[in-house]
């Protein structure tokens, strides 16, 4: 049920006059910074957290709910984006909310889109694309398709990362499965990052 103090985004951009809350979550300081200073520019009032802790601190103190927000799929610690989207989805169904990873994953995307993700971008993506990517709240069935095979490290690469949401991006319970050591998985994921 929605609460009716939550503010709901309009599309096409914020009714005049009204203020534009986004929430950045990115463990990454200085991009963080970076793309918090970019949005601010364009009008936006910006939150900053570095963790699905601390975002729920900052979500917390708000009066409203964020009508945007861009989280980082891979964060420090425990929790990962995927859980900080599901979380905000749950407070405001109607938030657009862009996924970042520094390495796109089929598994992870339509992860991110089933937990109430509007789109995913794949790292560097700048201010332009998100903003962007908030308006693309429907599906584009004219995008081009491509005839590119996969090769064996990229289904690697998609099977681990299927995996991992299955595990809830548990390192040690999807090396199990996966039948590899822990630290050959971990070692795998620090050479590509998510």
């Amino acid at each position: 049920m929605q609460n009716p103090d939550v503010h709901t985004p309009d599309t096409a951009g914020d009714l005049e006059g009204e203020e534009r809350l986004l929430l950045i979550v990115e463990d990454d300081e200085a991009f963080g910074r970076t793309l918090a200073r970019s949005f601010e520019r364009r009008g936006y009032t910006v939150l900053h957290a570095d963790s699905l802790e601390q975002m729920e601190v900052l979500l917390q103190a708000q009066t409203r709910a964020p009508g945007y927000a861009v989280v980082d799929l891979k964060l420090k610690g425990e929790a990962t984006g995927l859980t900080c989207v599901r979380r905000l989805h749950a407070l405001d169904e109607d938030m657009l909310i862009v996924v970042l990873t520094g390495y796109a994953s089929i598994t992870t995307a339509v992860e991110a889109v089933k937990l109430g993700a509007c789109h995913y971008l794949a790292k560097p993506s700048n201010t332009d694309d998100i903003e962007a990517a908030f308006g693309l709240t429907e599906g584009n069935e004219d995008i081009e398709l491509t005839n590119r095979s996969s090769s064996i490290k990229t289904l690697e690469w998609e099977r681990i990362h299927e995996v991992l949401a299955e595990t809830g991006f548990n390192i040690s319970e999807a090396a199990r499965r996966l039948g590899m050591h822990r630290r050959t998985l971990t070692r795998k994921l620090e050479k590509r990052r998510v």
